[in-house]
């Protein structure tokens, strides 16, 4: 057993045990949009929850350096820097990390964070495939670990107003609820617009398990387009959407879902869809219908519909309205969805996005992207937790 196996194994025997007055140690694996962005609200709330960022690591040297030099401006401390995200579990100033990868690492990583007894903010979609999403679960669990899935619209003050409306009847029984969400592009486009060299990357440790290849500098920077790295809008878009729609009506996984979808404004060699529909039965009795367009930021709207009027959701960082009545919803308070998941590594307690809702929005992306491939109805069964079509 190496040092790392072995600091590995302590941390996943003992867990994580912080003071009081002790600073959590934070890694951030994953430094491009996102991961900054994620980043920068730690170094908000740091003072105030006594976390550090330690560490930082990505496989692209630009975006690794950038963050380093994020946290030295903030605090005037450099972190670590790493490559390899395996190297953060040899850390045992590292208590938690963040990971802000592309989709298909998110499991692995995870999984690993949880062996090694770290906590962990993980970015959404949660996983591409069941397989990894129940290895990755079950780590979690058996290690007691805090994670907080990236699904942080549900943190929104408006969001908990709703939850409360709908809980109390204020919809009376929800029949449906939509979703459009449209753009002129796609949102791969920009980032595959970045400049890149092949000796700035390590592009085996971002390939990972997937197959072997030479170096494709659009692969690595618009990975989003590409359907080994991430599957389209439904998984990555959607994921918000599901995570909505369970948090607010409290409702389980659909029992069935169907999609159809394709390429049809920007044909390229990017394979993920540029266009796609996905409805969603819900055993509590309501339909959920998700829609992107990349060609058009026409017709963008989210609303519940109720048999006691309609919520509108569009504009989902404000008030809420109420169609009918014409009025705005008053918040409610809600913890930032990062400084809920830092207060949550000091008191262990179920952040707002635990792993369980996670669970919930990945299967439906899934089932989703399994009725756009196959052409067919999906159906999920909870107690083998398999998906089949039906």
């Amino acid at each position: 057993m190496n040092r790392r196996e072995f600091v590995g194994a302590v941390a996943a025997g003992a867990g994580v045990a912080v003071g009081a007055n002790e600073r959590i140690g934070i890694g951030i694996i994953g430094c491009g949009e996102r991961g900054t962005a994620l980043l920068r609200e730690v170094l908000q709330f740091g003072a105030e929850e006594k976390v550090e960022v330690r560490a930082v690591c990505d496989t692209w040297r630009p975006q690794r350096e950038r963050a380093a030099a994020v946290v030295r401006a903030t605090t005037a401390a450099a972190p670590r820097q790493f490559v390899h995200y395996q190297d953060l579990w040899a850390l045992p100033e590292v208590d938690a990390v963040i990971i802000a990868t592309p989709d298909h690492q998110h499991c692995a990583q995870l999984l690993g964070a949880a062996q090694a007894g770290k906590d962990a903010y993980v970015e959404k979609p949660l996983a591409m495939g069941m397989g990894e999403l129940l290895d990755a679960m079950d780590a979690v669990r058996r290690r007691e670990r805090v994670v907080q899935c990236g699904t942080q619209v549900r943190s929104f003050p408006s969001s908990a107003a709703a939850r409360a409306l709908v809980a109390a009847g204020g919809l009376g029984r929800i029949f449906k609820i939509e979703q459009s969400r449209n753009s002129l592009r796609p949102y791969w486009h920009r980032y595959g617009e970045r400049p890149i060299q092949e000796s700035d990357v390590d592009w085996r440790a971002f390939l990972m398990h997937r197959r072997d290849r030479p170096f494709d500098p659009d692969q690595y920077t618009a990975w989003y387009g590409y359907r080994e790295f991430s599957r389209g809008p439904h998984t990555g878009l959607m994921a918000h959407f599901v995570d909505l729609v369970h948090y607010i009506t409290g409702a389980g996984l659909p029992r069935r879902v169907t999609a159809l979808g394709g390429t049809y404004r920007w044909p390229d060699a990017r394979t993920a869809p540029d266009s796609i529909e996905v409805t969603m039965e819900y055993a509590e009795g309501f339909l959920a219908r998700y829609s992107t367009t990349f060609g058009t930021e026409a017709n963008s709207f989210l609303k519940f519909f109720g048999t006691r009027g309609v919520m509108d959701a569009t504009r989902w960082g404000e008030p809420w309205l109420l169609t009918g009545e014409e009025k705005q919803m008053p918040p409610v308070e809600s913890v930032p969805h990062m400084k809920n998941w830092l207060q949550c590594l000091r008191t262990r307690r179920a952040p707002h996005a635990p792993i369980e809702a996670g669970y919930a929005h990945a299967v439906t992306c899934i089932m989703a992207d399994e009725a756009y491939v196959r052409g067919r109805r999906m159906i999920f069964d909870p107690i083998r937790q398999f998906i089949f079509e039906g």
